[in-house]
């Protein structure tokens, strides 16, 4: 089995954690090159991990002929320019989550992988509902809940009271982190799995938190909201009405998601420091039991497995592939465009709006 040797751009916590070790467990593979912010964060990542060789920077990753696939692990605001670059130089992509600033980039990174149809692409999935993915899927599918009426939920997780001196994180930048807003998106990206796609969005946001201080104590503006309430129509029928936030106090959950239907009721709960669970009842119930999910239904993380089966032509990407990343993104600004409006948001987004 030819070896697939693998250039790393960008090395954080997800590469470090999940990235790296998900690959260095595959067999004929390599982790040929690494090219971090700095030279000497690349050197510690090559030193810590066995990286073949540091680049002076992520274009020389590109274009070495030698690396057959990247996995971009930089801030979303690399991105398209990154896989962009890298499908034009034959590289397969393996690009870290939220996949873009905006829905504009992400469809320049989808027309890119279709023109390029023999090279795999596709963006690290949302892993928090992979163990219930399936069930939850079965249970709608097998018309358990009927037709969906509404999915209502509260989604705060890490939430707390504002603490206005809190330092500044990079995804409170938007030149950063784009339209991306809090965690709505990878939570987006899971109910599209349960539910689809929606048609339309309506939501208002707050800043709470106005400013934060940052190394040298000056105030830094916060123009990404951190609190927002969405609104929306799916496309197979049904309501959403979604909170998220990060500044709700002493909430006893971190999720709490309840997808109703003409015949039965689901709920998905996790509760502060467990693990997530999944809740079910049908109009005959008294009160929703917990399903206690079969453990070969019980999905888990197999990213770097599935990127890898996909270049050898072993299995095709379902987590997540460059279309439905393009689908999340769409969603991602129409909420944005939303909260400046005030107005409702058809969905697809137009050309004119991307």
């Amino acid at each position: 089995m030819k070896t697939i040797k693998i250039g790393l751009i960008g090395a954080g916590g997800n590469t470090r954690t999940r990235h790296i070790p998900g690959f260095k467990a595959i067999e004929n593979v390599e982790l040929s090159a690494v090219a971090n912010r700095s030279m000497g964060s690349s050197k510690k990542i090559a030193a810590e991990f066995g990286v073949r060789e540091v680049a002076i920077n992520w274009r020389q990753i590109i274009e070495n002929p030698d690396i057959d696939a990247v996995c971009i692990g930089t801030w979303p605001y690399m991105h398209c320019p990154i896989t962009i670059a890298a499908l034009e130089n034959h590289k397969h992509v393996l690009c870290e989550a939220r996949m873009a600033l905006n829905a504009r980039e992400a469809h320049k990174m989808l027309d890119a992988s279709r023109k390029n149809p023999h090279l795999v692409a596709q963006i690290v999935p949302a892993p928090h509902t992979l163990t219930i993915d399936q069930t939850i899927n079965e249970l709608i599918g097998s018309g358990f809940i009927g037709d969906v009426i509404s999915m209502d939920g509260r989604i705060n997780s890490g939430s707390d009271f504002p603490m206005p001196n809190s330092p500044p994180h990079w995804r409170h930048n938007k030149d950063l982190s784009g339209n991306n807003i809090m965690n709505m998106g990878i939570w987006y990206e899971a109910i599209m799995r349960w539910l689809g796609d929606m048609t339309g969005v309506f939501a208002l946001g707050k800043t709470i938190i106005s400013h934060r201080v940052d190394e040298e104590k000056g105030r830094i503006p916060m123009p990404i909201p951190d609190h927002i309430d969405i609104l929306g129509h799916f496309a197979q029928g049904g309501q959403m009405r979604l909170t998220v936030s990060t500044v709700i106090g002493l909430s006893p959950t971190e999720v709490d998601l309840f997808i109703f239907g003409t015949k039965g009721t689901l709920r998905v709960l996790q509760k502060k420091d467990a693990d997530i669970e999944l809740f079910a009842g049908d109009k005959n119930a008294s009160q929703l039991e917990r399903i206690m999910i079969e453990p070969d239904k019980k999905g888990k993380w197999r990213v770097e497995d599935e990127f890898v089966n996909a270049i050898r032509g072993i299995e095709e990407i379902t987590h997540t592939d460059f279309t439905t990343g393009a689908k999340y993104m769409e969603w991602t600004d129409a909420v944005t465009i939303s909260m400046q409006t005030r107005e409702l948001v058809p969905l697809p987004l137009s050309n004119g709006m991307r």
